[in-house]
């Protein structure tokens, strides 16, 4: 069984992960992750992005600087689209290739995706959990978590489908508007649903 794993920016994905991986011993697999690996020196990605914007994407020391990147790209959604047009395939590979491991098996995995949707992935997965809050809890944890001005939280956020989309789509919600207590509880409810049904 593979659930899909997604919901908008700072929804509480990683809380979500975090909690099935500790408390049920469920794998998880962060989309996040493979993104970051794919854009690492060396890697072909790597160069194309060097190409198109040269060094000013670069630190100091030749890593990829990926918060200036990230404002070129959320302020300008052609550069956003050729971004994720370079990036999203090189995920999928990855998912591919974990999807013909799991898609027969009874073991339980989470594949974490934030543009499940947007990047066309929910064939590779056969449950879909969105993790929602609301759009201004989103932006207030970004401001925390990131040290964002808000301008900068409601551009990432506006970049993403319309949270009530994915929602709308999910096979299950997972209400993170409230305490984590209401959340784990959520958690607890489909898993306990999975595993009566194996």
């Amino acid at each position: 069984m593979i659930i899909g794993l997604t919901g908008g920016i700072a929804t509480g994905k990683s809380t979500v992960t975090a909690y099935v991986e500790y408390q049920y011993n469920i794998k998880t697999y962060d989309a996040d992750i493979y993104a970051r690996n794919a854009v690492k020196p060396g890697q072909p990605a790597f160069d194309t992005i060097c190409e198109r914007y040269g060094t000013s994407v670069l630190t100091p020391d030749g890593q990829l600087n990926r918060a200036w990147l990230g404002e070129r790209v959320f302020r300008d959604t052609s550069e956003r689209r050729w971004l994720e047009r370079l990036i999203h395939p090189l995920v999928r590979q990855q998912y591919e290739a974990m999807y013909q491991q799991f898609a027969t098996s009874d073991t339980l995995v989470v594949f974490s995706i934030p543009l499940l949707f947007e990047a066309g992935m929910t064939d590779l997965v056969q449950q879909v959990w969105v993790v929602w809050c609301t759009t201004g809890q989103q932006c207030q944890r970004l401001m925390v978590r990131n040290s964002w001005t808000e301008r900068q939280c409601y551009d990432r956020i506006n970049a993403q489908l319309p949270l009530f989309l994915k929602m709308w789509w999910a096979d299950k919600l997972l209400d993170n508007s409230g305490t984590l207590t209401h959340l784990y509880q959520q958690i607890d409810a489909c898993i306990i649903e999975y595993s009566q049904k194996v």
